[in-house]
């Protein structure tokens, strides 16, 4: 259920770089245990996937495809004749996988391997004969080579090369490194990885095959290795031990996918979902350079002892160029049950002169205190015992309204969710799980009673996943609350884990539907009223993983309507906008979300001019910097003189939505954050309003 399991995609997937290649001379052949595991895997996906997947030579053909772009997805090392030999796995792929004959998906590998060796070693060669550092030509590289044909003559791959060689060292230049630092660099980047590609096993192999047989079929579905078995998180989660970040393989890059609420990086305010890491250091070692390098490695660096402190080069998600990176370090550390709890604040908000007061509960994640709850502890800690807490506190404090704030919360244990939502309603069905079979097993809440019966509003972002989606959507069916925010992840499977003769299998063997009959899955929760956000959906988010299972529908159940908050969304989403239009840190999302889309779109290739590149790249930044000065002048803050200076800005809003008390007690908060959580409680007060209103016309 957590985002932990839901973030993941094959590793060996998106690091085709470096886990695909062992060395040249070392002809990798498949084990007797993992043509066993191709079988056992080919009938578990059979048998106990939730898809009713056809074995035919159109799922051949895909599987074939999927496995080409592991071993070489921007078409940079092997030739069309390479992959002529193989072309049969096309329409034979799926009968290997059953027959256990993995021989020519071996092979075509080796042949990989001694291609990507052999252009390694290339570009040493080239380094050993000097660079030319002049960058004055009007040459661009292609960024993007997913679509390109296969290279017929190994002098147009030579070509891409010495543009790639060049671009490596424009990119390093352009972060003020001299020409012998350049070429250093360059030599431990290469030799770095002709050297992992050396230490290649046949269980690499086997990996990167199972990852393309199961992808084809969902992302959450996958092979783990014996090795990777016994490091779990690692591989089901993503997470990086020691820092509370949630990583995913990005091409050569590893880039961060979401941070665990309460976690390390996430007090440390230094990273962000979608933020690329470039290199890893230990506090006073030097920097490794990780492009290129395998997830799992890169997780091994970035672990250590709780206390020691990792240094990350990041490039900030919303950077147009790899050359914009900047150090940052955290403090390894653990995260406990205390750091992950519900928490409240009150929101103050003046209108027409009197001031009112608006509770907000924040819920990192879904949690329970499975070893206290077991052993039979009446006081355990929960979630829903947590937020029953928090509820009663504020009912003290004499709010109008409360919000549940369950941005970047990636999910947790299911019961929680279920009783959670019961705190809202009295008793009733929360969501439905529909396995392989068309079986539907309905949970609900069977506690009578509310906690809380007044005006509710729930905000959620693109990283509220899984129980998040469960909780907001009954929400929103029961007519018990209004959702504001972004669509969220789109996480509404769920998966299993199996042991195999060797190695596990990650199995989606069911899904979640909403009471009112629709899928959480692909599309999330959308939400009543929509925010803008920094956070791009084709960059996260379900829908922006491969083959990911489609949106459907089932049978709605019988529940009871607690109101009907649609009839005030038009009233609402007017005030709203009339305020955003106003709200400096709104105005500056949706200017710079719409600039990012811009800039992406634009970003096909790159100038390896240097100075046309650094007016590229100024004037991109200059756009950026100036709608983030545009926000500081209308929020009276102090203006920047660099674009990058922002990432580390934790200034706030200021104005009369919330007291000088609340913004002292935010000051960690980014202001998109801040923003989000006033406007949500500006909504919720109106939305009470209209109910008093609504009520007294009744009398």
């Amino acid at each position: 259920m957590s985002l932990f399991a839901t973030l993941s995609r094959s590793v060996a997937f998106a690091v085709m770089l470096v886990v695909a290649s062992p060395a040249a001379l070392a002809q990798l052949e498949p084990t007797d245990e993992q043509r066993q595991a191709a079988v056992e895997i080919a009938d578990s996906l059979r048998y106990g996937h939730y898809a009713d997947i056809n074995f035919d030579e159109q799922w051949s053909a895909e599987a074939f495809q999927r496995y080409l772009d592991i071993l070489d997805g921007q078409r940079s090392y092997l030739l069309h004749r390479d992959i002529e030999p193989y072309r049969h796995l096309e329409r034979d792929m799926a009968q290997a996988l059953f027959d256990g004959d993995l021989d020519d998906a071996f092979a075509l590998y080796n042949r990989l391997s001694e291609r990507h060796t052999a252009r390694l070693e290339w570009l040493l060669e080239r380094l050993d004969e000097g660079l030319s550092f002049e960058f004055d030509s009007d040459e661009r590289l292609e960024v993007d080579r997913e679509e390109a044909p296969w290279a017929t003559r190994e002098s147009e791959l030579d070509e891409l090369w010495r543009k790639r060689l060049k671009n490596d060292a424009l990119t390093l230049a352009l972060t003020d490194q001299d020409d012998e630092q350049i070429e250093d660099n360059l030599r431990q980047r290469y030799e770095g990885q002709l050297s992992r590609l050396r230490q290649s096993e046949s269980e690499d192999v086997f990996g990167l095959i199972m990852a393309a047989v199961s992808s084809t079929i969902d992302p959450h579905t996958g092979y783990l290795s014996p090795r990777q078995s016994e490091s779990f998180d690692i591989q089901m989660s993503l997470s990086l031990e020691g820092i509370g970040a949630l990583l995913q393989a990005d091409s050569e890059y590893v880039k961060v996918s979401s941070l665990v609420p309460g976690g390390p990086a996430d007090r440390a305010g230094v990273l962000e979902p979608a933020d690329r890491i470039i290199a890893v250091g230990q506090e006073d070692g030097e920097m490794v350079n990780v492009v290129g390098m395998r997830l799992d490695n890169v997780v091994d660096l970035i672990r250590g002892p709780k206390g020691s402190v990792v240094r990350l080069d990041v490039v900030p998600a919303q950077a147009v160029d790899m050359t914009r990176s900047q150090i940052v370090e955290i403090t390894r550390d653990t995260v406990s049950l205390e750091d992950q709890a519900a928490s409240s604040e009150v929101i103050n908000i003046e209108r027409d002169g009197k001031p009112h007061r608006i509770g907000v509960i924040d819920i990192p994640t879904f949690y329970v205190d499975f070893d206290a709850w077991q052993a039979g502890e009446d006081e355990y800690r929960s979630t829903t015992r947590d937020v029953a807490r928090e509820i009663e506190n504020l009912k003290k404090e004499g709010v109008e309204g409360i919000v549940l704030d369950l941005r970047n919360n990636g999910g947790g244990a299911l019961q929680e969710a279920n009783s959670l939502i019961g705190l809202f309603i009295d008793r009733g069905p929360t969501v439905q799980v529909r396995d392989a079979q068309g079986r539907i097993q309905l949970y609900g809440d069977t506690e009578a009673g509310t906690v809380y019966d007044g005006p509710l509003t729930v905000l959620v972002n693109r990283l509220s996943a899984s129980a998040s989606e469960i909780f907001a959507g009954a929400i929103q069916d029961y007519g018990r609350g209004i959702v504001v925010g972004t669509p969220t992840f789109g996480k509404g499977t769920v998966q299993t884990l199996n042991d195999l003769s060797h190695g596990q299998i990650k199995l989606t063997r069911a899904k979640f539907y909403r009471i009112s009959g629709d899928s959480t899955q692909n599309r999330g929760v959308e939400p009543d009223i929509i925010f803008p956000s920094l956070i791009d959906p084709e960059r996260i988010g379900e829908s922006s993983l491969d083959n990911a299972l489609a949106w459907d529908t089932v049978q709605n159940v019988q529940y009871r309507r607690y109101g009907s908050p649609e009839n005030a969304l038009a009233a609402l989403s007017s005030q709203h906008e009339e305020r955003a239009k106003e709200n400096p840190n709104f105005r500056y999302l949706e200017r710079q979300s719409a600039l990012a889309r811009q800039l992406r779109e634009q970003h096909t290739s790159v100038s390896l001019n240097r100075d046309q590149r650094q007016r590229e790249l100024e004037a991109q930044e200059a756009e950026q910097l100036s709608l983030e000065n545009q926000r500081r002048r209308a929020l009276n803050l102090p203006e920047l003189e660099e674009w990058m200076d922002a990432r580390g800005d934790n200034s706030q809003s200021e104005g009369s939505e919330a007291d000088e008390a609340n913004e002292d007690d935010k000051e960690e908060d980014m202001p998109a954050d801040r923003a989000h959580v006033l406007e949500a409680a500006e909504i919720l007060l109106d939305y009470a309003h209209l109910q008093g209103t609504q009520r007294m016309a009744k009398r």
